[in-house]
């Protein structure tokens, strides 16, 4: 075969000789063509092969993939190095919410204390699958772990686009799952978790009796309209029809941790999001006296104030800013500590009240996701079904009792 092979590194004495005690490692070095701008000779070479015959079975490879064009010379490059390249790609297309670029983020820290300092054509579908397996034995929620694959697919997809590596670790790849227990799917529906419409009532009153300022029409709106936090905090008085009693949900908000000025609105989680629902007179009439209240404070500060809308703005300082989802889940606490319920409700548990109560006045399911804004759901799908799972031995029971009266 065309080429040279030989130790580099050998310290034995008289390197001619075939015996080597040293532990040197084979290398190669191959004719690879004429440069086409230089016109000068090009030559490969690679090394690391514990015997000469290993050395030329990888220099007959290389060989017949330079001559029919599908040599890739990997690169040197780290995992955390090419990474953070793909992510400023990722970020800078602009065909990504602000949400999902978030995540992606988040994602890759998942994968660096098992991937970062290895260079990125020394990660096989081992090395890769060894770290999806210890990320699932820390915890991590099987969703999370699906967003930790995804992207580690991406940015395999993109090294692959850009010959930094031969072939993909995420290929062959796949997501541990822990088989649940029959006493885990025995007692799923309790983790299900939301108000009843009694305890609804209940934190309502505590909201409009103790209640700090605005308190009443956040969680008025949450509970009779479904709406997800971040669609209420980027709702505005132009979205509100007082007179047909509809509101128009077309757009959610976004900020990365940053100052309260700093936020962006975005199109809806999905294209069913976008959507009109009917409200009830109780709802718009609180609207109206809120938003009385909040033309007071805009006249006020009408120099510094941000009149941009929002229906949910800041009314004590940053006047006019549309108000952030950490600030209701805090208020949330508060008021479920006070009317001493279960502490674990957030602010989102409200569609699943929402939910609830829609499915014991006997609304179809379809028409639920329909006012949710979801083509598919699996918790609405739950909640909806354990509520209903009583009406449906009723329907046993009186169907038996139809036949037994014949």
């Amino acid at each position: 075969m065309k080429g040279h092979f030989y130790k580099p590194h050998c310290k034995c004495p008289g390197k001619q000789s075939k015996k080597c005690g040293c532990g040197a490692k084979w290398s190669f070095i191959i004719d690879a063509g004429i440069h086409p701008q230089t016109g000068k000779r090009r030559q490969k070479k690679k090394g690391g092969f514990d015997t000469k015959g290993d050395a030329e079975a990888a220099a007959a490879i290389m060989l017949v993939e330079l001559q029919q064009g599908t040599f890739v010379e990997e690169h040197n490059t780290t995992f955390k190095e090419f990474s953070e390249n793909w992510y400023k790609y990722y970020q800078s297309t602009g065909k990504v919410k602000p949400g999902t670029v978030r995540m992606r983020r988040y994602t890759i820290k998942n994968l660096m204390p098992y991937l970062q300092y290895l260079k990125m054509k020394d990660i096989n579908l081992v090395t890769y699958q060894n770290a999806l397996n210890e990320l699932h034995a820390t915890g991590l929620a099987h969703s999370t772990l699906v967003g930790i694959q995804n992207t580690g697919k991406l940015i395999f997809k993109w090294a692959m686009e850009k010959s930094v590596i031969k072939t993909d670790p995420t290929l062959y790849s796949y997501i541990p799952r822990t088989r649940e227990t029959v006493e885990q799917l025995e007692n799923k529906d309790e983790e299900l978790s939301y108000l009843e419409k009694e305890e609804l009532a209940l934190f309502l009153e505590t909201a409009k009796t103790r209640g700090l300022e605005r308190d009443y029409v956040i969680f008025m709106i949450l509970a009779y309209t479904g709406l997800r936090v971040g669609e209420l905090c980027a709702l505005k008085w132009k979205n509100i029809d007082f007179e047909k009693h509809r509101i128009s949900i077309n757009k959610t908000i976004f900020r990365d941790g940053g100052a309260i000025e700093e936020y962006e609105l975005t199109t809806p989680k999905t294209k069913s999001s976008i959507r009109i629902i009917e409200i009830d007179e109780d709802l718009i009439k609180v609207m109206e006296e809120h938003r009385a209240r909040q033309n007071e404070v805009r006249m006020k500060h009408r120099n510094t104030y941000h009149d941009q809308d929002f229906v949910i703005a800041k009314m004590k300082s940053y006047y006019g800013y549309p108000e952030y989802i950490e600030f209701i889940e805090a208020r949330t606490d508060r008021l479920l500590k006070i009317a001493n319920l279960n502490p674990n409700i957030t602010p989102h548990k409200f569609r699943h009240t929402h939910v609830s109560l829609l499915a014991e006045l006997g609304i179809g399911l379809q028409e639920i996701m329909d006012r949710l804004g979801h083509e598919d759901d699996t918790v609405t799908k739950k909640v909806y079904w354990h509520v209903t799972k009583q009406k449906k031995k009723e329907a046993s029971t009186k169907f038996a009792e139809m036949l037994r009266s014949l």
